[in-house]
Parts: C-alpha cells; sequence; structure tokens
C-alpha cells in the first residue's frame, strides 16, 4: 500500500524512530502507544512495534491482546507474510500494531532480522515506532536497528537520568540521533524543590527536548481500559503527547523557555 497524500510508495520511506530509555518502568510503552495513536489521528499511518520479546506490553495497552495470531519473530524467521502479523486498531484507520512474541527469548532474533522486518515495512507508512525493552543488552541493540531517530523517554529521577545518559551515548555510537521526552514530572513537587526541573534534566542530558510530559493519573486509566491517553480529551498527559507528535510531524509548536521562576505554576499548560 502506497503512503497517502498522493506520494509514491517508493519515493517516500516511512521514518523508524526507537522510543528506548535504558531503564524499565519510565513509561516507553505508553509513551509509544500514545504516541503511535496521536499520529494516526493527525492522518499518519502509523506502525507500533513491539521489541519486548517475551515480556510484551504494547498489545494490552492498545486493547489488541486477544487478536494477535502471529507476531514479530514469526515474520523475522518467514513463519508468515509481513501483512499477517500486522494487527489494526479498533479506534483508528491509521494505527497498526506488530507484536513481540511472549514465549520467545530476546536472542532468538538478531539485529540483521529485526531491520530487514521494518525495512520490509517502511514503504506502508509515515511512521514506525519501536517500543524497546528495558537495559541495553540484546534486546535493546534489536530494537535500535534500522532505526534513524530516537526518542529518550525518562522520568525526572537521577537513576533515570543516569540511565537515560547511557543510552544516549549508546546511540550516538551508532549515528542515531536522540532527542527527549521528560515523563511524569509533578510541578508541584519541582516548585517545593523536591523533583528535578525540567531545565535541571536538560543541562544533564544535553540533547533537544522534543516535549514533556505531566504525572497524570488518566495514563493509569487509559491503560486499564486498552486506550491510548490522547483519546481522553481531557487528559493533560494526553494533550501532550498530541503536542510531541505534532513536533515529530513538523509542525512549529513551541516549548516555552521554562527556565523562568513562574513556569512551574503554568508549565502544566505548556508540554
Amino acid at each position: 500500500m502506497n503512503l497517502r497524500n498522493g506520494t509514491s510508495a517508493n519515493s517516500k520511506l516511512g521514518q523508524v524512530i526507537v522510543v528506548t530509555s535504558g531503564k524499565g518502568g519510565v513509561g516507553k510503552t505508553t509513551t509509544t502507544a500514545s504516541l503511535g495513536a496521536a499520529l494516526a489521528l493527525k492522518g499518519k499511518r502509523t506502525l507500533v512495534v513491539d521489541a519486548d520479546i517475551g515480556l510484551r506490553n504494547l498489545d494490552v495497552i492498545l486493547g489488541l491482546e486477544n487478536r494477535i495470531v502471529f507476531n514479530l519473530v514469526d515474520v523475522a524467521k518467514k513463519v508468515c507474510k509481513p501483512s499477517q502479523a500486522v494487527i489494526k486498531s479498533k479506534k483508528s484507520s491509521n494505527l497498526f500494531l506488530l507484536p513481540a512474541s511472549q514465549t520467545d527469548d530476546k536472542d532468538v532474533v538478531d539485529e540483521k532480522e529485526i531491520e530487514a522486518v521494518l525495512d520490509g515495512y517502511r514503504r506502508e507508512y509515515h511512521f514506525i515506532l519501536v517500543d524497546s525493552p528495558a537495559g541495553i543488552e540484546q534486546g535493546f541493540k534489536n530494537a535500535c536497528a534500522g532505526a534513524e531517530r530516537a526518542l529518550i523517554v525518562t522520568t525526572p529521577e537521577v537513576s533515570a537520568i543516569r540511565d537515560a545518559d547511557r543510552v544516549i551515548g549508546l546511540l550516538s555510537a551508532r549515528g542515531i540521533d536522540p532527542q527527549l521526552i521528560i515523563n511524569r514530572i509533578d510541578f508541584d513537587m519541582v516548585r517545593r524543590g523536591d523533583m528535578l526541573s525540567v531545565e535541571d534534566v536538560q543541562d544533564i542530558l544535553g540533547i533537544d527536548l522534543v516535549g514533556v510530559v505531566p504525572k497524570d493519573e488518566q495514563i493509569i486509566v487509559a491503560a486499564n481500559c486498552g486506550e491510548p491517553v490522547v483519546y481522553n480529551s481531557k487528559s493533560e498527559a494526553g494533550m501532550a503527547f498530541s503536542r510531541i507528535a505534532g513536533r515529530l510531524c513538523g509542525e512549529s509548536i513551541e516549548i516555552p523557555d521554562m527556565s523562568r521562576s513562574f513556569w512551574g505554576r503554568l508549565g502544566r499548560l505548556w508540554a
């Protein structure tokens, strides 16, 4: 299938973006699902890929866990055709999932196999978002295969930032351009001095900021319901993910200077 808006499938290949962090539990999977849904809402044909072989969760957040027949490993090993493993979202005609295997080990596939799988989908999608597993072992290497960009997800915690810094170095060595998403920031805690600020995290990591997502209990509600939070028009996190998706599409959506003394009070509106 060709890309929309009359663009030839052979003249325009989709972007492969890995969503990673190094540390587990910082919101990579939620970010992948939310950005995938937000890009789809913008009319971008989007494939989200669960590269966490053995511990898949992206299907649950998208509410597609009962529709899986084939998976990423099956495509890599040519057990099925690439189209047979892809599952269409129930909420959007532009959003698709390539699930991970739940029973295989991460070492069952290598980087070349994953890169070949992703290359096979590039002509069908504007964006391919790859949800990376935690850690920096083979699973991380597989998730980075074929990616030209990376979204580094971190929370404003020292341990998460330290792991993110390590991953940034590994990505740079691979020639992958990283951008930063600061997740689950609590502006009240920042104002009290109990949490690192946006500028603190930026100063430590030294990469371009693409968005800030506030702490929002609606993310938990959405995940439990199997619907990405961007479908909730009242969710601050959902709105933040939508603005990040706009920036990924090249839209000029400013991230204001948060270094001013009163930014904490207004920050939740600016992400």
